[in-house]
């Protein structure tokens, strides 16, 4: 079994497919659609591509490490107690454990995404 994984950014399976918990919505009524890719050390590590439309949720991390780097679209997180931050196509980010905000889909985005739980 190899050890390296390409990350596909348009996969051609069915993706899981979820709404906004109604306890974490905001506004609007986003979509989202998530194609996992790679499931390691005991599903503590995830990889894969997600994408949402257009509308407000609360964030919130727990444990969760979270890298994600946009493919396409346009978001705004606001943290709490903080300023907003935009990020489009070709950004990359953290989201730290503990984090807690808002995540704004301005235009329908597409990332790829790293999670580690612990």
């Amino acid at each position: 079994m190899s050890l390296l994984k390409a990350i596909d950014p348009t996969p051609t399976f069915e993706p899981k497919q979820s709404k906004a918990l109604p306890e974490r919505l905001i506004s609007g009524d986003p979509s989202f659609k998530t194609w996992a890719q790679d499931s390691a050390r005991d599903g503590t590590v995830n990889t894969g591509i997600w994408e949402a439309t257009p509308g407000e949720t609360r964030s919130i991390k727990g444990e969760t490490f979270e890298f994600c780097h946009i493919l396409q679209g346009v978001i705004e997180l606001t943290e709490d107690g903080g300023a907003p931050v935009t990020y489009r196509a070709g950004d990359s980010f953290v989201m730290k454990p503990g984090f807690k905000g808002v995540w704004r889909t301005i235009e329908t985005v597409r990332k790829i995404y790293v999670t580690v739980t612990g």
